[in-house]
């Protein structure tokens, strides 16, 4: 059987590296080589901004460490279909570019945005809840 291959949103990466919880539980499992994570240089990017946020409270070992562990447990893919579906939004087009481009089969999010889509040219946009 296939792997699933899954895009995660950033609000799902952060909850995984802060807490315990659904996240932390989907993360290792990716580090099990359960499923395969899909990611895209703008997430990168949008990851390494919110790691920087205050409320956070990351040290800058940690943010580097995280960076490094997602760069190595992800399939880094470069989207070349530039989507506008999300206008409350504009930057949760590029988790459905991504998705496109990694032919993924789900979305795992916490963003109402997203989730109000529940799926979208057959991939399917979930709370990590459901896709548990």
């Amino acid at each position: 059987m296939d792997k699933k291959r899954i895009v995660l949103d950033t609000n799902i990466i952060i909850s995984a590296f802060g807490w315990n919880g659904e996240p932390k539980k989907l993360l290792d499992k990716i580090i099990e080589n359960e499923f395969e994570w899909i990611i895209s240089q703008n997430q990168i990017e949008e990851l390494s901004r919110v790691l920087n946020y205050n409320k956070f409270k990351f040290s800058d070992e940690q943010k580097e460490r995280i960076k490094t562990i997602v760069l190595s447990i992800s399939i880094l893919v470069e989207p070349k279909e530039k989507l506008n579906i999300i206008n409350e939004d504009k930057d949760d087009n590029k988790i459905l570019e991504c998705a496109i481009e990694g032919k993924v089969g789900y979305i795992i999010t916490g963003d109402s945005h997203l989730l109000k889509l529940k799926e979208f040219r057959d991939i399917k946009i979930l709370k990590i809840s459901e896709f548990f």
